[in-house]
């Protein structure tokens, strides 16, 4: 048997998102994602979800109103 380490996978929106740093927390990820994407930094965090070889988390926008 042999130990491998699992790699990451983001989505939001539907859209797949790389992993900037794999050493990174999820916390840090969502900061570095949400340059690009805003919505990310309200977003809640799904997952991790395992599939094969990939852990799989989903960003799930925040949906509310204001006043």
């Amino acid at each position: 048997m042999q130990a491998r380490a699992m790699r990451r996978e983001f989505s939001f929106l539907g859209i797949k998102l790389s992993d900037p740093d794999s050493t990174m927390t999820v916390e840090d990820v969502r900061g570095v994602l949400s340059l690009q994407y805003p919505e990310i930094a309200t977003a809640a965090i799904s997952g991790p979800e395992a599939v094969g070889d990939t852990m799989k988390y989903t960003f799930r926008a925040s949906i509310g109103s204001k006043g």
